[in-house]
């Protein structure tokens, strides 16, 4: 496997890293950004994608009040995982995974 291939994969993967979150495609992408159009893509939509679950999770954290936030929890926290496993495979073939929840908060 490429170096390319393995920090792309790494930039997706690390997001769901209990205690690293955005730091590992934060950290990629900004090394990466100007020397490999693939990682910086991987890293950016990596990083893009886990700023809006953390999003979801404050709008399910304030739902709790109302009862639905505790179920929200789960369903974003079981998104997260499959994205990111998805997102990592094709990672891992070459090809850039656009999340499909996803804002573009980052460009």
């Amino acid at each position: 496997m490429s170096e390319e291939r393995l920090l792309a994969l790494l930039s997706h993967i690390l997001a769901i890293v209990p205690g690293i979150g955005i730091l590992g495609p934060l950290v990629i992408y900004l090394i990466k950004k100007d020397e490999s159009p693939f990682v910086r893509d991987n890293a950016l939509e990596s990083l893009n994608f886990q700023l809006t679950v953390i999003i979801l999770y404050i709008i399910a954290w304030i739902l709790v009040f109302v009862a639905i936030g505790l179920f929200l929890f789960w369903v974003i926290a079981i998104m997260n995982a499959v994205l990111v496993i998805v997102a990592t495979v094709r990672a891992s073939e070459g090809q850039v995974y656009r999340y499909p929840v996803s804002l573009r908060l980052i460009k």
